[in-house]
């Protein structure tokens, strides 16, 4: 028999979450076995029990945001070989999970694919480490994916010089508006403007916005007060949050032949006549079309935490290990959560 480990299970479709136990999954090959230390919560995890997308088998285990060591190797990883060869015993790993029960964050140890894993910086924790895989991935294929993005040209694979070219990034300090201003201002943008809560100002600023403005302004007034800081026509608008009345401020903000990036589905009308368009991102690597631009990208991950050219979020750690997950998804849920990654520990489950 299979050794066996303790795991979060949405027990059917718009089930509970129920505390049970499966087995402990083996590597195949170009995968890696994590002992996973810190999970971090995301609002799709509510939403596929409420809507049923993304799983088809349950009992469910949920979560894409990984941290943990990494006790095993399959075949043809080769990102961690070195420090084995040099006799590293002990090292660690964040990784971008995937919505299949071997893959899922919400469980002692999880699989993950060695071409979305990098290593931990010693630099970082477990905890902030956690905070980066789908916000940061969000982010980056709503900019650079050809399919699911802007197609912009990503900064790591060629050589950056900043522009006068602005762009919008609304929900600033959500997880994924806080990877966009970074990657922003990796790309050369300027200025960088983001809205979000004026309680959140400071920390929207240290992410690399040039310019703050109140989530709560209209269009016109957001205009209004852009138009004082540049000229420049924003070709580029990252919604973060991507409610009907963010996508209607940023339609009112976008110009002629512009990009909206969202992270839900369009709200407004494209218009030929102006040029103007919408793409709703998805920013999952193991997306066939994904795969590669994640594939680069997630080589530099190690790279950029270990310059401080990524911030990880702002984190809280739950108490109670799996079983905090249920309470804190209730709290994203409801909206009591602001520029803050919830952090879960699933070995201190009871």
């Amino acid at each position: 028999m299979s050794p066996q480990q303790k795991a979060l299970l949405l027990s059917k479709k718009h089930g509970d979450f129920e505390l049970g136990s499966r087995s402990i999954p083996s590597p195949g090959t170009g995968e890696v076995l994590v002992k996973v230390q810190s999970v971090a919560l995301n609002p799709v995890d509510y939403k596929i029990r409420e809507t049923g997308y993304f799983v088809t088998d349950y009992p469910a285990v949920l979560g894409v945001d990984i941290a943990g060591v990494v006790e095993e190797l399959g075949e043809g990883v080769e990102n961690f070989r070195k420090a084995i060869e040099c006799k590293i015993t002990l090292f660690f790993g964040l990784a971008h999970g995937n919505f299949t029960n071997d893959f899922g964050a919400f469980q002692h140890y999880t699989l993950t694919d060695a071409h979305f894993t990098a290593k931990i910086p010693p630099s970082q924790s477990f905890d902030s480490a956690a905070t980066v895989p789908l916000g940061l991935d969000t982010a980056l294929v709503g900019l650079y994916g050809n399919h699911f993005g802007a197609g912009l040209t990503p900064p790591w694979t060629t050589n950056v010089v900043e522009s006068k070219t602005p762009i919008a990034i609304l929900g600033g300090s959500s997880s994924v508006g806080s990877y966009a201003i970074q990657l922003a201002r990796l790309s050369g943008f300027y200025p960088i403007i983001a809205t979000a809560s004026p309680s959140n100002e400071e920390l929207v600023k240290d992410y690399g916005a040039t310019h703050f403005f109140d989530r709560n302004l209209s269009g016109k007034q957001l205009k209004a007060a852009i138009n004082k800081i540049t000229d420049s026509p924003i070709g580029i608008i990252y919604d973060a949050i991507s409610l009907p009345e963010t996508q209607s401020v940023a339609w009112e903000l976008l110009a002629d032949n512009g990009i909206l990036v969202l992270t839900l589905p369009a709200s407004v009308k494209e218009d030929e006549g102006r040029g103007r368009k919408t793409i709703s991102t998805f920013g999952g690597p193991h997306a066939p079309q994904n795969e590669e631009l994640c594939t680069s990208s997630w080589a530099v991950v190690e790279k950029w935490l270990s310059e401080g050219a990524i911030q990880p979020n702002k984190y809280e750690v739950l108490p109670n290990g799996l079983e905090g997950i249920i309470g804190g998804l209730e709290r994203l849920k409801s909206g009591q959560v602001s520029g803050t990654k919830l952090v879960a520990h699933p070995q201190e489950t009871q």
